[in-house]
């Protein structure tokens, strides 16, 4: 039997069959700040915020460079993101003024918009093909805003919602995690950084200086999480340069580090201000719990972030049901 048609294992995530379960297409159910209430209490909110911690938990202590498991399911995920990778490649920047997000980025994502589930269904096994629809929306959502030509933390947490929904089906199972988190997640951000480079994308509804980076926030977490107990490297290296040159490969957080200096010129102090900050928190485990602490205040609990997010069957925005 193939690897991805193996009778998931019991998990306490899959409350339904996913055959009988009736999919529907996501959409967006938070209208007004206060509908915020909603979200916070529905399934949707309990599932994403346990699939990041799980994640989260699963990378602890782990270079990017351990030996795991790397599953079919997985293997056709990075293929999926070869693909986005290569229609880049395939849609070169037009000539325009420089100082807006290029409008060739219009036309890559137009092609995403018309594949996207026949890219999923090369992820999905066809005895669960009515997943598709449904779970090729998140993918849609997870690349930008072809209208801004923006990308920020809202679009990060489609691709997330996308990985999770995964889960729900049985796609990705429990022993894929850190596949998820190196293999998977580490290629999408691969692929939005050449997005970003390429089609100079704005930062969506970044805080300048005082947020923690104009386009990521998750691989800061999880990055945290791989350095706790680290033997020699503290939060305070992050800010020092051969520490980051020598040890990225290994570390999706210096990994951001050295993205952003690419990308920003003056002193880090002064560019990116809130990891300035960071660096001067004692242990790493402080530094993971600070993130998630803020993750949760910054993105998934402003509006500005949330209003974007769809609901469906999959993460749906119905209360949690008390076991």
């Amino acid at each position: 039997m193939a690897e991805s048609e193996r009778q998931p294992p019991p998990d306490s995530s899959e409350e339904t069959t996913p055959a009988a379960q009736n999919f529907i297409i996501p959409k967006k159910e938070i209208h007004t700040v206060p509908d915020m209430g909603k979200w916070k209490r529905s399934q949707a909110y309990a599932d994403y915020i346990g699939f990041i911690l799980t994640l989260n938990e699963g990378v602890k202590g782990k270079k990017l460079t351990f030996e795991y498991k790397v599953s079919e399911a997985i293997e056709k995920l990075v293929a999926l993101l070869n693909t986005l990778d290569r229609w880049i490649d395939e849609t070169p920047p037009v000539d325009q003024p420089s100082r807006f997000g290029n409008k060739a980025y219009r036309t890559w994502y137009a092609k995403l918009d018309e594949e996207a589930e026949n890219l999923v269904a090369t992820v999905v096994p066809t005895h669960l093909a009515a997943a598709v629809p449904e779970v090729a929306v998140y993918l849609k959502e997870s690349v930008g805003n072809s209208t801004r030509i923006d990308y920020g933390t809202g679009h990060e947490a489609a691709f997330a919602a996308f990985l999770c929904c995964l889960c729900k089906i049985g796609v990705l199972r429990v022993d894929d995690q850190i596949a998820i988190v190196f293999k998977v997640f580490n290629r999408y951000l691969e692929v939005m950084r050449k997005l970003q480079k390429t089609y100079r994308m704005e930062p969506a509804g970044s805080q300048g200086v005082w947020g923690l980076d104009d386009f990521q926030f998750l691989p800061f977490i999880w990055g945290s999480s791989q350095l706790i107990d680290h033997p020699h490297l503290e939060p305070r290296h992050f800010v020092d340069e051969k520490a980051v040159n020598e040890n990225h490969k290994d570390y999706m957080f210096l990994e951001c580090i050295l993205f952003i200096t690419e990308m920003k010129t003056g002193p880090f102090a002064e560019h990116s201000n809130q990891l300035w900050n960071i660096s001067a928190v004692p242990s790493w485990s402080k530094v993971n719990q600070g993130l998630i602490r803020m993750y949760k205040a910054e993105c998934l609990e402003k509006f500005p972030v949330i209003q974007h997010f769809k609901f469906g069957s999959l993460l749906p925005i119905q209360p949690v049901t008390s076991c």
